[in-house]
């Protein structure tokens, strides 16, 4: 099942996105507002990083940010990416495979043409199993 199914048809399409230059702040409470775990980042409509709630959520409790901190300086540019042709099974290897040791990343950014035309999260292919 998971071999037969396409990103494309799993994957969010209306994307929340954030500018390299967004304070962080607002940026968290973006994400909070929307109930998201992720932020893409857009610099234009080149895909330049990736925030997420637990990242911001956890340097602001512990104060690690200085008044006017952007995305920019704290985001991860390294972003794990699909594209939506591949399959299921490929996004979760990737989610496996990207993940720090014990974990996996929950969600991956769908690119085509260097253009980010959707996000999938683990929830999204739990719900397309439906076992």
């Amino acid at each position: 099942m998971l071999a037969e199914l396409k990103i494309k048809d799993v994957m969010t399409r209306d994307v929340i996105t954030v500018a390299p230059n967004e304070d962080v702040v607002f940026a968290f409470e973006k994400l909070m507002k929307h109930k998201i775990s992720s932020l893409p980042v857009l610099n234009g409509d080149k895909l330049v990083g990736i925030v997420t709630a637990t990242d911001l959520g956890h340097n602001l409790i512990l104060d690690k940010y200085e008044l006017g901190t952007t995305v920019e300086q704290v985001m991860v540019e390294r972003v794990v990416c699909l594209e939506p042709e591949d399959n299921l099974i490929t996004a979760v290897r990737k989610m496996n495979e990207y993940g720090s040791e014990n974990s996996i990343i929950n969600q991956l950014m769908v690119v085509e043409d260097h253009k980010l035309k959707g996000i999938i999260s683990d929830g999204d292919i739990i719900r397309a199993i439906k076992v």
